[in-house]
């Protein structure tokens, strides 16, 4: 690529840059950021827990943000002083170190423009992402174990933080059901678009005569509750139950009954957390989740109730939303965006981003 070329390119992503800075507002996050410093450095933030919790989070997210664009801008600016170096001493290695640079921003403003659309309430939240296998049988359960990985996969590329809260395993091989919260800036936007049922197509492992088999696992995402949610539970609209926490193949990981189970009797909600050595820190993580699935559904109704008002036929979150074939041949397909790679090897190891990104996109048109 010539050197005119490539200044080109510059010119047109300062003007996409410019207009992405515009839409996030710096000013109102600069001001934000200074005001939540100040809440932040009270001396008596942390008498109250949960409100230092959310100041915390909140400051987190707009500084994280902050730097984002920050940092996109200055390396952007840089590109011309590399390329213009390069060029006065004629080195094709530094020209291509530039051409380099420049990709790595142009990744970088689209990632940015991306987060631009995540405006929804709880879109810059953390998530919990729950996992069920569905039918299928010892099929599904292996395949609900392979998307626990996949997102994790993701995480582990993008630095996210992840907490695994409870992991129900299977008797023969898999996962009946995990729960797990990504704690990330825009998290609960970003993967709330994998909510969904996700089908698989493969020659079965477990079957002697290796045929073909279809197996399902359902995805759910809600966003992490803040202390502003107001949502309230009385003690008698649950049955908490505790048990010993296990492994796969039903290997004891405790020693005492510290794993609890709660059950929401008015929904039939049921949440599970195993993953501390207390019970006391497992029953107050379970309430969370609890709190968080009873706000979601809160959430969906109110949607419902306005999608009636307006005539709104459009397709349930909950049916099938994405394909993995792996024989007779490879795809992965997104049915509600129509977007497809022909390598699921990668994608099944965290590659998922096009689909994310596609996936915001549509909902952002469909929701228009």
């Amino acid at each position: 690529m010539a050197a005119r070329e490539y200044l080109e390119e510059v010119s047109a992503l300062r003007v996409t840059l410019s207009a992405i800075e515009a839409v996030l507002n710096l000013p109102k996050l600069r001001a934000d950021s200074e005001a939540l410093e100040i809440e932040a450095s009270a001396p008596n933030l942390w008498d109250d827990p949960e409100k230092a919790q959310v100041v915390t989070s909140k400051l987190s997210r707009v500084q994280a943000t902050l730097n984002k664009a920050t940092t996109i801008r200055r390396h952007l600016e840089e590109v011309p002083l590399l390329l213009e170096l390069a060029q006065e001493e004629k080195d094709a290695s530094a020209l291509e170190d530039a051409g380099k640079e420049l990709d790595d921003v142009t990744k970088a403003i689209k990632d940015l423009e991306v987060q631009t659309l995540l405006n929804g309430e709880y879109d810059d939240r953390d998530c919990l992402i729950t996992i069920r296998s569905e039918a299928g049988g010892v099929e599904a359960a292996d395949w609900a174990q392979m998307l626990m990985r996949m997102y994790l996969r993701y995480c582990e590329r993008h630095n996210l933080k992840v907490d695994v809260l409870e992991t129900s395993y299977a008797e023969e091989a898999g996962i009946k059901s995990t729960t797990f919260r990504v704690s990330a800036p825009y998290a609960y936007g970003t993967l709330s678009v994998e909510q969904g049922t996700h089908r698989l197509v493969r020659i079965s492992p477990f079957d002697s005569q290796s045929r073909r088999h279809t197996s399902f696992a359902g995805v759910e995402v809600v966003p992490v509750v803040e202390q502003s949610d107001h949502i309230e539970i009385d003690e008698k609209e649950i049955r908490v139950d505790v048990y010993r926490s296990s492994g796969p193949g039903g290997q004891g990981v405790n020693t005492t009954d510290s794993a609890v189970r709660i059950t929401h009797l008015a929904t039939g909600i049921v949440v599970s957390c195993q993953n501390e050595r207390s019970q006391i820190q497992n029953r107050a993580t379970a309430m969370a989740v609890l709190q968080s699935k009873l706000l979601e559904r809160r959430r969906q109704e109110e949607r419902a109730r306005l999608d009636a008002l307006k005539g709104d036929n459009s397709g349930s979150w909950g049916n099938q939303m994405r394909s993995y074939v792996l024989a007779p041949y490879q795809m992965v397909k997104d049915l509600r965006t129509d977007f497809e790679v022909g390598n699921p090897a990668a994608v099944l190891d965290g590659d998922i981003d096009g689909f994310l990104e596609a996936g915001i996109k549509w909902r952002k048109s469909s929701n228009q």
